[in-house]
Protein backbone atom coordinates (compact mmCIF):
# COMPACT_ATOMS: atom_id res chain seq x y z
CA UNK A 1 0.00 0.00 0.00
CA UNK A 2 1.15 3.56 -0.83
CA UNK A 3 2.15 5.90 1.42
CA UNK A 4 -0.62 9.15 1.13
CA UNK A 5 1.22 12.07 -0.41
CA UNK A 6 2.24 14.99 1.84
CA UNK A 7 0.10 17.95 2.18
CA UNK A 8 1.95 20.73 -0.13
CA UNK A 9 3.16 23.96 1.84
CA UNK A 10 0.02 26.03 0.29
CA UNK A 11 -2.40 23.39 1.71
CA UNK A 12 -0.67 23.58 4.97
CA UNK A 13 -1.30 27.45 4.99
CA UNK A 14 -4.64 27.51 3.89
CA UNK A 15 -5.20 24.83 6.52
CA UNK A 16 -3.79 26.83 9.18
CA UNK A 17 -5.67 30.07 8.71
CA UNK A 18 -9.46 28.09 8.53
CA UNK A 19 -7.77 26.62 12.30
CA UNK A 20 -7.08 30.12 13.19
CA UNK A 21 -10.50 31.57 11.88
CA UNK A 22 -12.19 28.39 14.45
CA UNK A 23 -10.66 30.07 17.15
CA UNK A 24 -13.48 32.42 16.43
CA UNK A 25 -15.92 29.14 17.70
CA UNK A 26 -16.61 30.01 21.46
CA UNK A 27 -17.09 33.76 20.66
CA UNK A 28 -19.54 33.22 17.59
CA UNK A 29 -22.44 35.25 18.97
CA UNK A 30 -20.39 37.85 19.28
CA UNK A 31 -19.33 37.73 16.08
CA UNK A 32 -22.70 37.16 14.49
CA UNK A 33 -23.76 40.52 17.08
CA UNK A 34 -20.95 42.73 14.81
CA UNK A 35 -22.04 41.30 11.36
CA UNK A 36 -25.36 42.65 12.06
CA UNK A 37 -24.19 45.79 13.79
CA UNK A 38 -22.36 46.33 10.74
CA UNK A 39 -24.82 45.61 7.65
CA UNK A 40 -27.24 47.94 10.25
CA UNK A 41 -24.66 50.62 9.65
CA UNK A 42 -24.14 50.22 6.18
CA UNK A 43 -27.61 50.12 5.37
CA UNK A 44 -28.25 53.20 7.48
CA UNK A 45 -25.84 54.84 5.98
CA UNK A 46 -27.44 53.87 2.31
CA UNK A 47 -30.64 54.67 3.81
CA UNK A 48 -29.35 57.74 4.90
CA UNK A 49 -28.29 58.91 1.30
CA UNK A 50 -31.37 57.65 -0.32
CA UNK A 51 -33.38 59.32 2.15
CA UNK A 52 -31.45 62.35 1.41
CA UNK A 53 -31.66 62.29 -2.22
CA UNK A 54 -34.99 61.94 -2.12
CA UNK A 55 -35.90 64.82 0.23
CA UNK A 56 -33.24 67.20 -1.98
CA UNK A 57 -35.98 66.21 -5.22
CA UNK A 58 -38.96 66.92 -2.96
CA UNK A 59 -37.83 70.16 -1.56
CA UNK A 60 -37.26 70.73 -5.72
CA UNK A 61 -40.25 71.04 -5.90
CA UNK A 62 -41.61 73.83 -3.40
CA UNK A 63 -44.04 71.99 -1.78
CA UNK A 64 -45.49 72.59 1.72
CA UNK A 65 -43.31 72.84 4.34
CA UNK A 66 -44.72 69.87 6.34
CA UNK A 67 -44.59 67.09 3.60
CA UNK A 68 -40.77 67.38 3.92
CA UNK A 69 -41.13 66.77 8.28
CA UNK A 70 -41.24 62.86 7.61
CA UNK A 71 -37.67 62.76 5.48
CA UNK A 72 -36.11 65.73 7.40
CA UNK A 73 -36.63 63.23 10.52
CA UNK A 74 -35.59 59.91 8.40
CA UNK A 75 -32.57 61.47 7.69
CA UNK A 76 -31.73 62.68 11.09
CA UNK A 77 -32.89 59.80 12.61
CA UNK A 78 -30.51 57.47 9.96
CA UNK A 79 -27.49 59.82 10.24
CA UNK A 80 -27.37 59.24 14.08
CA UNK A 81 -28.26 55.06 13.57
CA UNK A 82 -25.60 54.83 11.36
CA UNK A 83 -23.15 56.80 13.63
CA UNK A 84 -24.10 54.50 16.64
CA UNK A 85 -24.28 51.53 14.42
CA UNK A 86 -20.57 52.09 13.40
CA UNK A 87 -19.55 52.65 16.89
CA UNK A 88 -21.09 49.66 18.07
CA UNK A 89 -19.62 47.67 15.41
CA UNK A 90 -16.26 48.58 16.00
CA UNK A 91 -16.54 48.14 19.44
CA UNK A 92 -17.58 44.73 19.47
CA UNK A 93 -15.34 43.66 16.33
CA UNK A 94 -12.53 44.91 17.73
CA UNK A 95 -13.05 43.59 21.47
CA UNK A 96 -13.77 40.03 19.40
CA UNK A 97 -10.56 40.52 17.50
CA UNK A 98 -8.44 41.48 20.62
CA UNK A 99 -9.56 38.65 22.58
CA UNK A 100 -9.34 35.99 20.31
CA UNK A 101 -5.45 37.39 19.54
CA UNK A 102 -4.86 37.63 22.82
CA UNK A 103 -5.96 33.75 23.63
CA UNK A 104 -3.82 33.11 20.79
CA UNK A 105 -0.93 34.46 22.30
CA UNK A 106 -1.72 32.60 25.30
CA UNK A 107 -1.91 29.84 23.50
CA UNK A 108 1.57 30.22 21.79
CA UNK A 109 3.18 31.17 25.21
CA UNK A 110 1.72 27.55 26.95
CA UNK A 111 2.96 25.80 23.56
CA UNK A 112 6.25 27.36 23.42
CA UNK A 113 7.17 26.88 27.65
CA UNK A 114 7.86 23.18 27.28
CA UNK A 115 9.38 23.84 23.65
CA UNK A 116 12.28 25.97 25.44
CA UNK A 117 14.98 25.32 25.04
CA UNK A 118 15.53 22.12 22.91
CA UNK A 119 12.34 22.40 21.08
CA UNK A 120 13.33 25.39 19.27
CA UNK A 121 16.78 24.48 17.83
CA UNK A 122 17.26 26.61 14.43
CA UNK A 123 14.89 29.08 15.38
CA UNK A 124 16.20 32.19 16.12
CA UNK A 125 15.22 34.57 19.23
CA UNK A 126 13.84 37.26 17.24
CA UNK A 127 12.30 35.00 15.33
CA UNK A 128 10.42 33.68 17.90
CA UNK A 129 9.53 37.43 18.98
CA UNK A 130 8.58 38.34 15.71
CA UNK A 131 5.83 35.38 15.77
CA UNK A 132 4.48 35.93 19.09
CA UNK A 133 3.81 39.85 18.12
CA UNK A 134 3.73 39.89 14.33
CA UNK A 135 2.24 37.36 13.11
CA UNK A 136 -0.34 37.49 15.66
CA UNK A 137 -0.96 41.16 14.91
CA UNK A 138 -1.03 40.15 11.55
CA UNK A 139 -3.93 38.07 12.59
CA UNK A 140 -6.06 41.07 13.27
CA UNK A 141 -6.61 41.06 9.19
CA UNK A 142 -8.55 37.52 9.60
CA UNK A 143 -10.59 38.52 12.37
CA UNK A 144 -11.55 42.32 11.33
CA UNK A 145 -11.28 42.14 7.69
CA UNK A 146 -12.05 38.62 6.40
CA UNK A 147 -14.35 37.05 8.21
CA UNK A 148 -17.24 39.66 9.27
CA UNK A 149 -17.02 42.02 6.24
CA UNK A 150 -17.82 39.47 3.25
CA UNK A 151 -20.83 38.69 5.58
CA UNK A 152 -22.11 42.26 5.95
CA UNK A 153 -21.30 42.61 2.32
CA UNK A 154 -23.75 39.90 1.71
CA UNK A 155 -26.57 40.83 4.01
CA UNK A 156 -26.50 44.34 2.72
CA UNK A 157 -26.56 43.50 -0.61
CA UNK A 158 -29.52 41.33 -0.44
CA UNK A 159 -31.36 43.93 1.52
CA UNK A 160 -30.96 46.61 -1.07
CA UNK A 161 -31.33 44.73 -3.79
CA UNK A 162 -34.35 43.91 -2.89
CA UNK A 163 -35.13 47.58 -2.03
CA UNK A 164 -34.29 48.91 -5.55
CA UNK A 165 -35.87 45.37 -7.54
CA UNK A 166 -39.05 47.21 -5.71
CA UNK A 167 -38.68 50.30 -7.13
CA UNK A 168 -36.63 49.65 -10.35
CA UNK A 169 -36.08 45.95 -11.04
CA UNK A 170 -33.85 46.87 -14.22
CA UNK A 171 -31.48 48.77 -11.58
CA UNK A 172 -31.51 46.24 -8.88
CA UNK A 173 -29.83 44.03 -11.53
CA UNK A 174 -27.23 46.49 -12.64
CA UNK A 175 -26.09 47.26 -8.50
CA UNK A 176 -26.17 43.70 -7.91
CA UNK A 177 -23.58 42.63 -10.97
CA UNK A 178 -21.43 45.48 -10.21
CA UNK A 179 -21.51 44.49 -6.62
CA UNK A 180 -20.50 41.42 -7.41
CA UNK A 181 -17.77 42.59 -9.30
CA UNK A 182 -16.42 44.68 -6.55
CA UNK A 183 -16.79 42.43 -3.82
CA UNK A 184 -15.90 39.02 -5.64
CA UNK A 185 -14.08 39.42 -8.86
CA UNK A 186 -11.80 42.74 -7.62
CA UNK A 187 -11.02 40.89 -4.29
CA UNK A 188 -10.08 37.14 -5.89
CA UNK A 189 -8.00 39.00 -8.41
CA UNK A 190 -6.20 41.09 -5.67
CA UNK A 191 -5.31 37.83 -3.49
CA UNK A 192 -4.15 36.47 -6.68
CA UNK A 193 -1.92 39.22 -7.06
CA UNK A 194 -0.69 39.96 -3.90
CA UNK A 195 -0.39 35.95 -3.49
CA UNK A 196 3.60 36.32 -3.62
CA UNK A 197 3.95 39.05 -1.51
CA UNK A 198 2.01 37.73 1.46
CA UNK A 199 4.58 34.84 1.43
CA UNK A 200 7.38 36.42 1.24
CA UNK A 201 6.20 39.53 3.95
CA UNK A 202 6.48 37.39 7.46
CA UNK A 203 9.72 35.58 6.56
CA UNK A 204 10.96 39.14 6.08
CA UNK A 205 9.15 40.69 8.82
CA UNK A 206 11.14 37.82 10.92
CA UNK A 207 14.56 38.37 9.56
CA UNK A 208 14.12 42.29 10.53
CA UNK A 209 13.30 41.39 14.38
CA UNK A 210 15.92 38.77 14.85
CA UNK A 211 18.41 41.34 13.49
CA UNK A 212 17.57 43.79 15.16
CA UNK A 213 17.48 41.72 18.75
CA UNK A 214 21.01 40.64 17.96
CA UNK A 215 21.64 43.79 17.46
CA UNK A 216 20.39 44.90 20.74
CA UNK A 217 21.63 42.04 22.66
CA UNK A 218 25.20 42.62 21.52
CA UNK A 219 25.40 46.25 20.93
CA UNK A 220 28.43 46.42 23.25
CA UNK A 221 30.32 43.78 21.56
CA UNK A 222 29.30 45.79 17.79
CA UNK A 223 31.11 48.91 19.33
CA UNK A 224 34.30 47.30 20.78
CA UNK A 225 34.98 45.48 17.71
CA UNK A 226 33.59 48.79 15.81
CA UNK A 227 31.12 46.21 13.54
CA UNK A 228 28.22 48.74 14.33
CA UNK A 229 28.62 50.20 10.31
CA UNK A 230 28.33 46.24 9.36
CA UNK A 231 25.24 45.78 11.74
CA UNK A 232 23.65 48.72 10.37
CA UNK A 233 23.89 47.32 7.05
CA UNK A 234 22.55 43.89 8.00
CA UNK A 235 19.48 45.93 9.51
CA UNK A 236 19.07 48.10 6.34
CA UNK A 237 19.12 45.23 4.00
CA UNK A 238 16.40 43.29 5.98
CA UNK A 239 14.65 46.73 6.04
CA UNK A 240 14.68 46.99 2.57
CA UNK A 241 13.64 43.08 1.93
CA UNK A 242 10.65 43.99 4.22
CA UNK A 243 9.52 47.21 2.20
CA UNK A 244 10.14 45.44 -1.11
CA UNK A 245 7.75 42.84 -0.01
CA UNK A 246 5.63 45.22 1.22
CA UNK A 247 5.52 47.93 -1.84
CA UNK A 248 3.71 45.18 -4.27
CA UNK A 249 0.78 44.79 -2.12
CA UNK A 250 0.27 48.27 -1.53
CA UNK A 251 0.32 49.25 -5.48
CA UNK A 252 -1.99 46.06 -5.84
CA UNK A 253 -4.20 47.97 -3.05
CA UNK A 254 -4.23 51.32 -4.86
CA UNK A 255 -4.98 49.44 -8.24
CA UNK A 256 -8.40 47.39 -6.42
CA UNK A 257 -9.52 50.76 -4.31
CA UNK A 258 -9.21 52.83 -7.97
CA UNK A 259 -11.28 50.17 -9.17
CA UNK A 260 -13.67 49.64 -7.21
CA UNK A 261 -14.07 53.30 -7.68
CA UNK A 262 -14.77 53.02 -10.80
CA UNK A 263 -16.81 49.98 -11.33
CA UNK A 264 -19.51 52.35 -8.37
CA UNK A 265 -19.41 54.68 -10.91
CA UNK A 266 -20.05 52.98 -13.88
CA UNK A 267 -23.06 51.84 -11.75
CA UNK A 268 -23.99 54.70 -10.37
CA UNK A 269 -24.19 56.29 -14.42
CA UNK A 270 -25.72 53.42 -15.21
CA UNK A 271 -28.93 53.32 -12.90
CA UNK A 272 -29.39 56.85 -13.58
CA UNK A 273 -29.49 56.31 -17.44
CA UNK A 274 -31.91 53.26 -16.20
CA UNK A 275 -33.76 56.07 -13.93
CA UNK A 276 -33.97 58.50 -16.91
CA UNK A 277 -35.51 56.62 -18.79
CA UNK A 278 -38.14 55.04 -16.31
CA UNK A 279 -39.16 58.48 -15.48
CA UNK A 280 -39.62 59.55 -18.83
CA UNK A 281 -41.47 56.52 -19.29
CA UNK A 282 -43.65 56.70 -16.28
CA UNK A 283 -42.73 53.99 -14.68
CA UNK A 284 -40.83 55.58 -11.88
CA UNK A 285 -41.72 58.97 -9.99
CA UNK A 286 -39.13 61.23 -10.54
CA UNK A 287 -38.39 62.11 -6.88
CA UNK A 288 -37.24 58.52 -6.36
CA UNK A 289 -34.52 58.74 -8.92
CA UNK A 290 -32.26 60.67 -6.61
CA UNK A 291 -32.91 58.63 -4.19
CA UNK A 292 -31.82 55.15 -6.56
CA UNK A 293 -28.90 57.14 -7.71
CA UNK A 294 -27.55 57.74 -3.99
CA UNK A 295 -28.42 54.96 -2.70
CA UNK A 296 -26.21 52.97 -5.76
CA UNK A 297 -23.22 55.26 -4.35
CA UNK A 298 -23.48 54.33 -0.55
CA UNK A 299 -24.06 50.26 -1.65
CA UNK A 300 -20.29 50.06 -2.39
CA UNK A 301 -19.63 50.56 1.30
CA UNK A 302 -20.50 47.40 1.46
CA UNK A 303 -17.55 45.66 -0.85
CA UNK A 304 -15.02 48.54 -0.83
CA UNK A 305 -13.15 46.76 1.40
CA UNK A 306 -13.06 43.51 0.48
CA UNK A 307 -9.99 43.39 -2.30
CA UNK A 308 -7.88 44.86 0.35
CA UNK A 309 -8.89 42.28 3.07
CA UNK A 310 -8.51 39.18 0.32
CA UNK A 311 -4.99 40.39 -0.57
CA UNK A 312 -4.07 40.54 2.93
CA UNK A 313 -5.39 36.71 3.62
CA UNK A 314 -1.92 35.20 1.95
CA UNK A 315 -0.01 36.81 4.42
CA UNK A 316 -2.51 35.99 7.29
CA UNK A 317 -2.05 32.81 5.58
CA UNK A 318 1.20 32.28 6.18
CA UNK A 319 1.50 33.93 10.28
CA UNK A 320 -0.99 31.36 10.91
CA UNK A 321 1.25 28.24 9.69
CA UNK A 322 4.37 30.01 11.24
CA UNK A 323 2.50 30.25 14.10
CA UNK A 324 1.15 26.82 13.48
CA UNK A 325 4.36 25.59 13.14
CA UNK A 326 5.16 26.20 17.03
CA UNK A 327 2.00 25.58 18.04
CA UNK A 328 1.93 22.06 16.91
CA UNK A 329 5.28 21.16 16.95
CA UNK A 330 6.29 17.95 18.48
CA UNK A 331 7.26 18.39 22.73
CA UNK A 332 11.01 16.84 23.15
CA UNK A 333 9.61 15.16 26.54
CA UNK A 334 6.01 15.38 28.39
CA UNK A 335 4.89 14.71 31.62
CA UNK A 336 3.64 10.88 32.05
CA UNK A 337 -0.35 10.22 32.28
CA UNK A 338 0.32 9.93 36.11
CA UNK A 339 3.17 10.94 37.53
CA UNK A 340 4.91 9.80 40.60
CA UNK A 341 5.70 11.59 43.71
CA UNK A 342 9.21 12.35 44.02
CA UNK A 343 11.72 10.63 46.05
CA UNK A 344 11.95 12.33 49.53
CA UNK A 345 15.89 11.47 49.72
CA UNK A 346 18.17 9.50 46.99
CA UNK A 347 20.85 9.34 44.59
CA UNK A 348 20.47 11.13 41.37
CA UNK A 349 21.88 8.25 38.87
CA UNK A 350 23.01 8.76 35.12
CA UNK A 351 22.87 4.83 34.10
CA UNK A 352 24.44 4.58 30.31
CA UNK A 353 23.13 7.64 29.48
CA UNK A 354 23.20 8.31 25.40
CA UNK A 355 22.41 11.61 23.42
CA UNK A 356 22.49 11.82 19.58
CA UNK A 357 20.72 14.68 18.26
CA UNK A 358 19.11 14.64 14.79
CA UNK A 359 20.92 15.57 11.90
CA UNK A 360 24.03 14.78 13.32
CA UNK A 361 26.69 11.80 12.81
CA UNK A 362 28.46 11.99 16.40
CA UNK A 363 26.37 11.09 19.47
CA UNK A 364 26.33 13.85 22.29
CA UNK A 365 26.68 11.55 24.67
CA UNK A 366 28.15 8.07 24.54
CA UNK A 367 26.98 5.66 28.03
CA UNK A 368 27.94 8.39 30.12
CA UNK A 369 27.09 6.82 33.82
CA UNK A 370 27.74 9.08 37.73
CA UNK A 371 26.03 9.04 40.46
CA UNK A 372 25.37 12.14 42.59
CA UNK A 373 24.78 10.64 46.53
CA UNK A 374 23.67 13.69 48.77
CA UNK A 375 26.00 15.79 50.05
CA UNK A 376 28.43 15.04 47.40
CA UNK A 377 30.45 16.98 45.62
CA UNK A 378 31.39 15.54 41.89
CA UNK A 379 32.99 17.97 38.77
CA UNK A 380 32.15 17.56 35.38
CA UNK A 381 35.19 18.43 33.08
CA UNK A 382 36.01 18.72 29.72
CA UNK A 383 36.81 21.03 26.53
CA UNK A 384 33.48 23.14 24.99
CA UNK A 385 31.82 20.81 23.36
CA UNK A 386 32.54 17.31 25.11
CA UNK A 387 28.39 16.95 25.81
CA UNK A 388 28.57 18.24 29.92
CA UNK A 389 25.58 20.96 29.33
CA UNK A 390 23.85 17.83 27.72
CA UNK A 391 24.12 15.78 30.84
CA UNK A 392 22.72 18.54 32.78
CA UNK A 393 20.09 18.92 30.26
CA UNK A 394 18.73 15.26 30.77
CA UNK A 395 19.00 15.51 34.32
CA UNK A 396 16.35 18.55 34.10
CA UNK A 397 14.84 16.79 31.42
CA UNK A 398 14.99 19.34 28.90
CA UNK A 399 15.72 16.16 26.75
CA UNK A 400 15.40 12.82 27.17
CA UNK A 401 18.26 10.04 26.05
CA UNK A 402 18.14 8.11 23.15
CA UNK A 403 19.40 5.09 25.22
CA UNK A 404 20.09 4.51 29.12
CA UNK A 405 17.87 6.69 31.78
CA UNK A 406 17.95 9.13 34.70
CA UNK A 407 17.15 7.93 37.76
CA UNK A 408 15.99 10.25 41.10
CA UNK A 409 16.12 7.64 44.40
CA UNK A 410 15.99 4.96 42.20
CA UNK A 411 12.70 6.05 40.32
CA UNK A 412 13.02 6.82 36.60
CA UNK A 413 12.48 10.46 36.40
CA UNK A 414 10.19 9.64 33.19
CA UNK A 415 7.71 8.92 35.89
CA UNK A 416 7.75 12.35 37.39
CA UNK A 417 6.49 15.68 36.35
CA UNK A 418 8.73 18.09 34.89
CA UNK A 419 8.28 20.96 37.88
CA UNK A 420 8.29 18.37 40.19
CA UNK A 421 11.50 17.37 38.85
CA UNK A 422 13.13 20.96 38.53
CA UNK A 423 11.97 21.82 41.75
CA UNK A 424 14.02 18.49 43.36
CA UNK A 425 17.06 18.84 40.85
CA UNK A 426 18.05 22.74 39.97
CA UNK A 427 20.02 23.50 37.24
CA UNK A 428 21.81 26.78 37.18
CA UNK A 429 22.31 27.79 33.71
CA UNK A 430 25.53 29.91 32.86
CA UNK A 431 23.19 32.01 30.76
CA UNK A 432 21.45 33.16 34.00
CA UNK A 433 19.02 35.74 33.43
CA UNK A 434 18.97 38.73 35.63
CA UNK A 435 15.32 40.44 35.63
CA UNK A 436 15.32 44.51 36.21
CA UNK A 437 15.05 44.42 39.53
CA UNK A 438 17.41 44.61 42.72
CA UNK A 439 19.80 42.17 43.32
CA UNK A 440 18.15 40.16 46.52
CA UNK A 441 14.59 40.50 44.21
CA UNK A 442 16.87 38.24 41.48
CA UNK A 443 18.06 35.93 44.42
CA UNK A 444 14.57 34.97 45.80
CA UNK A 445 13.03 34.13 42.41
CA UNK A 446 14.19 30.28 43.61
CA UNK A 447 12.85 31.06 47.05
CA UNK A 448 10.05 33.25 46.94
CA UNK A 449 9.23 33.16 51.06
CA UNK A 450 12.45 33.67 52.13
CA UNK A 451 14.00 36.21 54.39
CA UNK A 452 16.42 39.23 53.80
CA UNK A 453 18.55 37.19 56.18
CA UNK A 454 18.92 33.95 53.98
CA UNK A 455 19.50 36.32 51.12
CA UNK A 456 22.20 37.97 52.54
CA UNK A 457 23.92 34.44 53.49
CA UNK A 458 23.14 32.79 50.01
CA UNK A 459 25.05 36.01 48.56
CA UNK A 460 27.86 35.37 50.99
CA UNK A 461 28.55 31.77 50.38
CA UNK A 462 28.61 32.20 46.22
CA UNK A 463 31.18 35.16 47.28
CA UNK A 464 28.93 38.35 47.21
CA UNK A 465 29.28 39.43 50.65
CA UNK A 466 31.97 42.36 50.95
CA UNK A 467 30.45 43.67 47.36
CA UNK A 468 27.15 43.35 48.62
CA UNK A 469 28.00 45.41 51.96
CA UNK A 470 30.14 47.89 50.32
CA UNK A 471 26.84 49.04 48.34
CA UNK A 472 25.11 51.71 49.47
CA UNK A 473 21.15 50.05 49.27
CA UNK A 474 23.20 46.75 49.92
CA UNK A 475 21.13 43.56 48.41
CA UNK A 476 18.55 46.13 47.37
CA UNK A 477 20.66 47.91 44.82
CA UNK A 478 18.99 47.22 41.21
CA UNK A 479 20.78 45.60 38.60
CA UNK A 480 19.40 47.48 35.68
CA UNK A 481 18.01 45.94 32.73
CA UNK A 482 19.41 42.20 31.52
CA UNK A 483 21.78 43.23 34.23
CA UNK A 484 23.62 45.88 32.90
CA UNK A 485 24.75 47.48 35.97
CA UNK A 486 26.78 44.42 37.36
CA UNK A 487 29.65 42.51 36.00
CA UNK A 488 29.67 39.11 34.53
CA UNK A 489 31.54 37.69 37.62
CA UNK A 490 28.93 39.20 39.66
CA UNK A 491 26.02 38.11 37.39
CA UNK A 492 27.08 34.50 37.45
CA UNK A 493 27.87 34.81 41.25
CA UNK A 494 23.94 36.41 41.96
CA UNK A 495 22.75 33.27 40.03
CA UNK A 496 24.69 30.85 41.89
CA UNK A 497 23.15 32.29 44.99
CA UNK A 498 19.76 31.19 43.64
CA UNK A 499 21.32 27.67 42.95
CA UNK A 500 22.32 27.96 47.03
CA UNK A 501 19.06 29.37 48.25
CA UNK A 502 16.65 27.03 45.88
CA UNK A 503 14.88 24.23 47.87
CA UNK A 504 15.94 21.13 46.35
CA UNK A 505 18.24 17.64 46.47
CA UNK A 506 20.00 18.48 43.99
CA UNK A 507 22.36 21.63 42.46
CA UNK A 508 23.94 21.26 39.09
CA UNK A 509 26.05 24.08 38.57
CA UNK A 510 26.73 24.93 34.85
CA UNK A 511 30.21 26.59 34.50
CA UNK A 512 29.92 28.87 37.38
CA UNK A 513 33.46 30.45 36.46
CA UNK A 514 32.59 31.36 33.28
CA UNK A 515 32.92 34.77 33.87
CA UNK A 516 35.77 34.82 36.75
CA UNK A 517 39.47 35.43 36.15
CA UNK A 518 41.87 32.16 37.59
CA UNK A 519 41.69 33.34 41.08
CA UNK A 520 38.50 33.80 41.08
CA UNK A 521 37.13 30.50 39.70
CA UNK A 522 39.44 28.58 41.94
CA UNK A 523 38.66 29.78 45.14
CA UNK A 524 34.83 29.66 44.20
CA UNK A 525 35.14 25.62 42.96
CA UNK A 526 37.69 25.45 46.58
CA UNK A 527 34.66 27.00 48.65
CA UNK A 528 31.55 24.60 46.77
CA UNK A 529 34.18 21.38 47.17
CA UNK A 530 35.01 22.01 50.59
CA UNK A 531 32.15 23.34 52.40
CA UNK A 532 29.77 20.71 53.29
CA UNK A 533 27.10 21.63 55.40
CA UNK A 534 24.95 22.61 52.85
CA UNK A 535 23.78 18.27 52.52
CA UNK A 536 22.49 18.25 49.25
CA UNK A 537 23.96 17.11 46.21
CA UNK A 538 25.64 19.29 43.62
CA UNK A 539 27.53 18.86 40.34
CA UNK A 540 29.49 21.26 38.54
CA UNK A 541 30.44 21.73 35.20
CA UNK A 542 33.39 23.06 34.28
CA UNK A 543 36.29 23.36 32.27
CA UNK A 544 38.41 25.05 34.79
CA UNK A 545 40.02 22.10 36.80
CA UNK A 546 42.23 23.98 39.38
CA UNK A 547 40.53 24.08 43.08
CA UNK A 548 38.76 20.82 42.70
CA UNK A 549 40.94 19.04 44.66
CA UNK A 550 38.11 18.54 47.56
CA UNK A 551 35.60 17.17 45.23
CA UNK A 552 34.45 13.27 45.67
CA UNK A 553 34.97 12.64 42.14
CA UNK A 554 36.22 14.30 39.21
CA UNK A 555 34.51 12.67 35.80
CA UNK A 556 36.22 14.20 32.31
CA UNK A 557 34.10 13.97 29.13
CA UNK A 558 35.62 13.70 26.05
CA UNK A 559 33.86 13.93 22.78
CA UNK A 560 30.34 12.67 24.89
CA UNK A 561 32.44 9.68 26.64
CA UNK A 562 33.57 9.17 30.11
CA UNK A 563 37.66 9.34 28.97
CA UNK A 564 38.61 8.60 32.80
CA UNK A 565 36.91 9.33 36.37
CA UNK A 566 38.44 9.63 39.92
CA UNK A 567 39.51 11.95 42.65
CA UNK A 568 41.93 14.75 42.04
CA UNK A 569 44.88 13.15 43.43
CA UNK A 570 44.18 9.64 40.83
CA UNK A 571 43.70 11.38 37.78
CA UNK A 572 46.82 13.89 38.42
CA UNK A 573 48.89 10.43 39.10
CA UNK A 574 47.73 8.83 36.06
CA UNK A 575 48.63 11.76 34.16
CA UNK A 576 45.46 11.11 31.55
CA UNK A 577 42.60 13.46 30.52
CA UNK A 578 42.63 16.16 33.82
CA UNK A 579 46.52 16.37 33.73
CA UNK A 580 46.74 17.48 30.43
CA UNK A 581 43.48 19.86 30.88
CA UNK A 582 45.68 21.12 34.01
CA UNK A 583 48.96 21.67 32.63
CA UNK A 584 46.82 23.52 29.88
CA UNK A 585 45.38 26.07 31.94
Amino acid sequence: MSAAPAPSPQADRWGALIRAARLVSPRRGQLIFSIVLGAGAILAAVGLLAVAGVLISKAALRPEILTLTIFTVGVRGLAMARAILRYCERLVSHDLAFRVLADLRVRFFERLIPLVPEGLRGIRSGDVLSRFVGDVDTLQDLYLRALGPPLIGILAIVVLAAAVAIMLPAAAVVLVAAMLIAGLLLPALAARAGRRSGLREAPARAQLSAELVELVSGAAELAVYGREQQWAQRIEMADAELAATERPGAWISGVTSGAGVAVGGVAMVAVAAIGVQATAAGQLDGVLLAGIVFLTIGAFEAVVGLPDAAQRLTACAQAAARLESVTEAPIPVSDPPAPVPVPSDGSLSFEDVSVRFEGREQAALSCVSATLAPGSRIALVGASGAGKTTLASCAVRFLDPNSGRVTLGGVDIRELSQDALRSAVRLVSQEAYLFTTTIAQNVRLAAPEASDEQITAALARAGLGAWIGSLPEGAETLVGEDGTEVSGGQRGRIALARGFIAPSQVVILDEPTANLDAAGARELLSAIGSERSDRRAMMVITHTVDGLEEFDEIIVLEAGAVAERGTWGELIAAEGALARLSAAA
